[in-house]
């Protein structure tokens, strides 16, 4: 239930209070004096600490005690007991942050009210804390590509508005991230994000899940509400009911709904992001999706880069998933040797970031605990995808072919992973193949490879 330090200098209260604790099915230690006391902290945090303001024969008194715990760490709770109190001691210890203060003769059930009210409190922060650290950490922008580098200027300068912003991006790219560190780096990162998955919410109940709804008096809150003051993030707004959309439309418009069955008008203040992977253009021109709302929606449009445009990042990002999964999964905490690196810059990732995050997962769950990840335990990968190799020739297809031609189609397969890996930057690659970049442009034109970077400016 909760172990609990009683520190007072008289033997009896001390046993007593113990007794009382033990009754309850807490575990208990009991000091006499400041040192013993600090000692048992030191070497075993305690959830609660029970605290006499006047102790005989001790270095520090309950004040000096407090003051010293609150220092090193503000989240154990404690109770202040004392049998001279006045209402100046009692302040004077609140403001030195002890929970509350009781008064020499107390009520066992007072007491034991208090210890359970300061106990679920400490819990409560805890949490609180953990959930913020979570956002932080899912908020969290990780890489240092171009590409990455340019999404962050943009979501830099958003961050400072409360424009309406329309994520756009292949499915797993980390749009979602994207709004939550927009949220993390606004004027409103303490106030709520919710995020609404248009594509998982039934058509029918879309409706109540975002506007609440009213029966017989009894009012539940929609997700509108509960993002009053904060963001409401449409992940993949595409998705959205057409009868939705005309609602939703409203909201924008007039900051203002009723809740289903309801009379009632419920105003907002809400920043909105949405996001989708699917081309909202031509959703209008056949009509599953509103113009007036796409208008609304796209006030400030930032395109999200796939991992296929990000390959520098890989390294990055792999090992960030490595350290989060310790973190919130308990997996153990392993790293990636050069050549494991190396090959999940050359694999194929059509679902993205959320791929690589799943397969990192797979690694760190079905791999040994304590060694290093080589690139035999990743995913098997035989770069099927031929926009990023091209068409891959593998050994038995060799056999048939002769040592020029042969040397020819693995020199343009070698090169092509290579150029994709540093993300179509040329002066890298050339570094790291051991060439010239001059020669590597040659080498490049004589087998015909065109390079990401030339592509997508054709593009």
């Amino acid at each position: 239930m909760g172990y609990i330090l009683v520190v007072d200098d008289e033997k009896d209260i001390r046993q007593l209070i113990g007794q009382i604790l033990s009754d309850e099915g807490y575990q208990v230690c009991l000091a006499s004096n400041s040192e013993a006391a600090m000692d048992e902290i030191n070497s075993k945090s305690p959830d609660l600490i029970i605290l006499d303001i006047w102790l005989k024969d001790s270095n520090m008194d309950g004040i000096e005690v407090l003051k010293t715990v609150r220092g090193n760490d503000k989240n154990i709770p404690i109770v202040i007991i004392s049998g001279h109190g006045n209402i100046e001691i009692a302040v004077a210890a609140v403001k030195q942050g002890a929970y509350d203060f009781l008064e020499k003769p107390f009520n066992t059930d007072q007491l034991i009210v208090v210890i359970k009210r300061a106990l679920e409190a400490s819990r409560l922060r805890r949490e609180i804390a953990d959930l913020r650290r979570s956002e932080l950490i899912e908020s969290n922008m990780i890489g240092n590509s171009g590409s990455f580098n340019n999404l962050k200027s943009h979501l830099d300068k958003v961050t400072k508005s409360n424009s309406r912003v329309m994520l756009t991006g292949p499915a797993g790219c980390g749009k979602e991230i994207a709004a939550r560190y927009i949220h993390a780096n606004s004027a409103r990162a303490s106030s709520p994000f919710v995020s609404v998955s248009s594509a998982s919410i039934e058509s029918d109940k879309m409706e109540e899940v975002l506007f609440g709804s009213e029966f017989n008096g009894v009012v539940n809150s929609g997700l509108l509400e509960k993002a009053n003051g904060g963001f409401l993030f449409f992940d993949e707004v595409a998705d959205m009911p057409k009868g939705t959309q005309s609602k939703i439309l409203r909201v924008l418009v007039e900051q203002a709904f009723t809740r289903v069955n309801g009379s009632n008008l419920v105003r907002v203040d809400l920043r909105v992001i949405s996001s989708t992977n699917k081309n909202l253009v031509s959703k209008i021109s056949s009509g599953e999706f509103r113009e007036e709302l796409y208008h609304r929606l796209n006030v400030v449009p930032i395109k999200v880069p796939s991992l296929e445009n990000r390959r520098e990042d890989i390294p990055i990002l792999a090992n960030h998933f490595v350290k989060l999964l310790n973190y919130s999964e308990g997996l153990p905490l392993r790293s990636f040797s050069e050549g494991a690196l190396t090959k999940l810059q050359t694999m194929s990732w059509p679902g993205n970031i959320r791929q690589l995050r799943n397969a990192v997962e797979q690694i760190l769950i079905l791999g040994p605990n304590n060694c290093e990840i080589d690139s035999s335990e990743l995913p098997d990968s035989k770069q099927t995808d031929k926009n990023h190799t091209g068409n891959s020739v593998f050994q038995d297809d060799f056999i048939n072919l002769s040592l020029r031609d042969a040397r020819e189609v693995f020199e343009r397969e070698y090169l092509m992973a290579q150029i994709n890996r540093f993300g179509g930057n040329i002066s890298k690659t050339a570094i790291f193949v051991g060439m010239e970049r001059s020669a590597l442009h040659r080498k490049m034109k004589t087998l015909s490879i065109v390079s990401e970077n030339k592509l997508s400016k054709k593009e």
